[in-house]
């Protein structure tokens, strides 16, 4: 075998063991994968809010009781009627398991 043949069968080796190693790293991250529809309905500029509540599958009503708000609250929240305060965003975050970065 030549010092070439040798030296490439060493890189790739190398290559497929850097894609093991990465491979591994993102079976064990605890970063949420988001599918690509919900990626695309918040960069279209959809109501974040809304958008996360579909995607965890809670209606509102469910959304208000786990956050400890009022339902009028987040439904003008998702419809635009209402801003809502940071400790508003901070709870309906937590509700839906995110961080406060996610929906402001």
């Amino acid at each position: 075998m030549s010092k070439g043949n040798i030296y490439n069968d060493f890189l790739e080796k190398a290559e497929w063991l850097e894609d093991l190693d990465a491979y591994e790293k993102a079976k064990h991250d605890d970063d949420e994968l988001v599918p690509s529809d919900v990626v695309k309905r918040l960069l279209s500029g959809e109501n974040k809010i809304k958008v996360w509540r579909e995607y965890r599958a809670l209606s509102q009503t469910e959304l208000s009781k786990l956050s400890g708000m009022e339902l009028a609250t987040i439904a003008q929240m998702e419809g635009g009627k209402r801003t809502g305060s940071v400790l508003a965003f901070k709870k309906i975050a937590e509700a839906l398991q995110l961080d406060l970065d996610d929906l402001v």
